[in-house]
């Protein structure tokens, strides 16, 4: 299923999240967390510019701007202890790369799938996730629930790929947007809610998995395999 230097990387990949994960949870180690967090999104970066270039243009494209956004993003929620602007500003950097990541998404859309069954889960588990967070969103009230919207667009733009990319590609990209919607849950719920136990541990992890998961994903669209 992987190439050679997939595997290789994926071994890279999860040294440096197992690396992330100890400095983020060092008080010791907190500079290096500097580091290695962007590093999670910046290796995959270098691996897809290295490894798609028998993608599409606008394949490629819409990918690294939404790692780049993505990398933008880890980079000012580093900062939210300093000022609630870097949340905000963080939020608006994803917001964008799961913009960039729906329309990636529908460049593979089939046209004859039905959304509405799944928009009607995804609207289930989002009203029951913003039950808990209304209390605590005050002024962010607004930005929140957009940013929802947008993730549960992206979710819903994978899941629409499916018979019209192989399975393999349609498998991991649609994993992979789950484990986003996972990973911005509990951030969500931390923040807003209440504290969660090791919750930068599950978010990390949860997280490092949907970006990893959606590039491979991308980088299999070509391969042949039979369809869902």
């Amino acid at each position: 299923m992987l190439t050679n230097t997939e595997k290789q990387f994926s071994i890279l990949f999860f040294i440096i999240v197992l690396l992330e994960l100890i400095t983020g949870s060092t008080e010791t180690l907190q500079s290096t967390h500097y580091i290695a967090k962007p590093a999670i999104v910046i290796s995959l970066i270098f691996l897809f510019i290295r490894t798609s270039k028998s993608l599409s243009k606008s394949l490629r494209n819409l990918t690294i701007l939404a790692l780049v956004f993505s990398l933008l993003g880890d980079v000012l929620l580093m900062f939210v202890d300093e000022s609630q602007n870097f949340f905000t500003f963080g939020l608006v950097a994803f917001l964008i790369a799961h913009v960039m990541y729906v329309l990636l998404f529908l460049k593979h859309r089939n046209k004859e799938k039905s959304p509405y069954g799944f928009i009607v889960l995804l609207l289930i588990y989002a009203s029951s996730l913003f039950y808990f967070l209304k209390d605590g969103l005050d002024e962010l009230l607004i930005p929140v629930v957009v940013y929802m919207l947008v993730i549960l667009a992206m979710a819903t733009s994978s899941f629409l790929r499916k018979n019209n990319a192989n399975i393999l590609s349609y498998g991991l990209v649609f994993l992979g947007a789950l484990f986003f919607m996972i990973s911005d849950s509990i951030l969500a719920l931390n923040k807003f809610h209440q504290s969660i136990p090791w919750s930068n541990i599950s978010i990390m992890v949860t997280y490092a998995l949907a970006q990893y998961l959606i590039v491979i994903g991308i980088l299999k669209i070509n391969v042949t395999n039979s369809k869902v």
